[in-house]
């Protein structure tokens, strides 16, 4: 008989070539009625045109849930290495925006 503590664990896998990640500096958030889209962008110093690096499109309940992760994440990096300060130019003066909605930086 299976372990009731393992029945709501989900097993994940990451292929090799996604475990690397990619590095984004600029974030780009859009939404229709249905999906939030997430464009991580890298942005070079003295550059003035950004590389999207990966898209991701989530469903409005999926984004809900990754704002909580988010927030509770960085809380907890804050709580060990002190405030994250947002000081400085962080990225280009005019974003993109996506139909549908109106787009987001971070």
């Amino acid at each position: 008989m299976e372990d009731p503590k393992n029945q709501n664990q989900l097993n994940i896998e990451v292929p090799e070539d996604i475990a690397e990640g990619v590095y984004s500096n600029f974030a780009i958030v859009g939404h229709s009625p249905t999906e939030f889209v997430l464009d991580f962008v890298q942005v070079l110093p003295g550059m003035s045109k950004g590389k999207v690096r990966s898209r991701v499109v989530v469903t409005p309940q999926h984004a809900r849930r990754l704002l909580a992760a988010l927030s509770e994440n960085v809380d907890k990096y804050e709580a060990a290495f002190g405030r994250i300060e947002l000081n400085g130019p962080s990225f280009p003066p005019t974003p993109p925006s996506y139909g549908g909605g109106p787009a987001g930086i971070a």
